[in-house]
């Protein structure tokens, strides 16, 4: 008879218990909106992409799940609280990172139907969240009904639960458990077989820049720049224009106010590893205490040649 493996990453029909299971032996790790597994690597940000990071270990399937649970948060014993000390509050320089945070966006619609055109597995388990239900190559389609949750996965302050219903839980596995709250005729195994990738829409990158008497040399801190699909354009002598892809989908666009006017057919800029490098030729030789327009005035001087604050 065969029964369903209850491993992470798993969850496959067997009925030989030798034959090899790919799965996660690590719990699920959730942290500052990134995801991933404590067993391996990867770290995502949505949680259609948690639920297609590959399996990392190689065992033999299981009806018992061993998985360890998450480790609890350190408590601190009231006896052992440290005195307060009293800390003078200091202005702090708002930045274009304090004013917009980057936002991952819900992943592109899935497919509504399967294509007919592609076979579909024993076995093989319902794509719509919280359904679960696995393929039955016996059973006629059209009395299949699909229990599911439309909505996006929400985690918020160790609670966890679907945008589409109120249902809260503490722990992963409760979550993978809740059952859906909408219906809908015949399941979805396999959609369309194409998988989009979302873009993710940046509206802030980190920078840093330091200053020599004719040049500011600005950094904008964004990983894996596409050079071919990206570019860069001093548009006047007061704003450098940006459109920058990067080839894992990240997207930033912008138009940035400088603080100093620039010659604009004397500045150059430079695709690297982890950054973009702007070389802004400076018109009128004056400082800049900061680099953007927008930018909060903080009062410190900058000096030629010492890297100033973003």
């Amino acid at each position: 008879m065969a029964q369903k493996c209850v491993h992470k990453g798993c969850g496959k029909l067997f009925t030989d218990p030798d034959e090899p299971c790919v799965y996660h032996p690590g719990p699920p790790e959730f942290h500052e909106g990134q995801k991933g597994w404590k067993c391996c690597k990867p770290r995502v940000l949505t949680f259609d992409e948690f639920l297609t990071i590959p399996p990392c270990t190689t065992g033999k399937h299981s009806t018992v799940d061993d998985t360890p649970a998450p480790e609890p948060a350190p408590t601190i014993e009231a006896g052992n609280l440290p005195a307060p000390v009293a800390v003078p509050r200091l202005p702090i320089p708002q930045t274009t990172q304090d004013r917009s945070a980057s936002a991952s966006p819900a992943p592109p619609p899935e497919s509504e139907s399967d294509d007919p055109s592609l076979s579909i597995q024993p076995g093989q388990t319902c794509r719509r969240k919280g359904c679960n239900e696995t393929f039955d190559p016996n059973g006629n389609r059209d009395d299949e009904t699909c229990t599911h949750h439309p909505g996006i996965p929400i985690f918020h302050e160790g609670s966890k639960g679907y945008t589409c219903c109120k249902r809260r839980v503490l722990e992963f596995d409760e979550f993978m458990r809740i059952e859906g709250c909408k219906t809908k005729k015949r399941h979805l195994f396999v959609g369309s077989g194409k998988k989009a990738k979302a873009e993710e829409k940046l509206t802030s990158v980190r920078h840093d820049f330091y200053q020599t008497p004719s040049a500011v040399i600005a950094s904008l801190f964004l990983k894996k720049i596409d050079k071919d699909k990206s570019s860069v354009k001093f548009v006047s002598d007061k704003e450098v224009q940006l459109d920058l892809k990067t080839i894992d989908g990240k997207h930033y666009a912008e138009t940035i106010p400088l603080y100093g006017t620039i010659v604009p057919e004397e500045s150059e800029f430079k695709v690297m590893g982890t950054k973009l490098e702007l070389t802004l030729a400076k018109k009128d030789g004056l400082g800049w205490p900061v680099l953007r327009a927008d930018d909060q005035l903080t009062g410190e001087i900058i000096q030629s040649g010492r890297a100033g604050r973003a």
